[in-house]
């Protein structure tokens, strides 16, 4: 198996993902950083690992992310999207654990623009009929 690339989007956050096959144990970096050191909360590297644990591959590969824009969690769910799509690459069968949980599927949602005449996108300002 030779190198598998992948991209995972949420929000405005953009993850490319590089899946290798394992030398010693299966490494995670982000930006060139281990995952304990660019994402301090377990429940972000929780969400990241969670098709690793699904599909009980954790320690068969290396996985090389490079992700920009967005916040903590955005940024995790657009690696953990990358990670689901380069399995499934890898095997076809790793499709069935994923779609109860549905790691496959892009979520569209996005924040709705400002509008003029208004505080926010749907905010108004306060009203006075005097």
């Amino acid at each position: 198996m030779e190198t598998i690339q992948t991209v995972g989007k949420r929000k405005t956050a953009i993850a490319r993902i590089k899946l290798t096959p394992a030398k010693k144990e299966g490494n995670i970096k982000i930006n060139k950083k281990k995952i304990e050191e660019y994402v301090q909360l377990t429940c972000f590297i929780a969400t990241i690992k969670q098709p690793l644990f699904l599909t009980k591959t954790e320690k068969k590969y290396d996985i090389s992310v490079n992700v920009h824009g967005g916040g903590v969690k955005g940024q995790a769910e657009a690696i953990q999207l990358g990670i689901a799509r380069a399995l499934c690459k890898v095997n076809e069968e790793y499709r069935i654990p994923f779609k109860p949980h549905k790691m496959l599927t892009r979520d569209t949602r996005k924040v709705e623009r400002k509008k003029y005449g208004r505080s926010k996108a749907r905010k108004r300002f306060q009203f006075s009929k005097r």
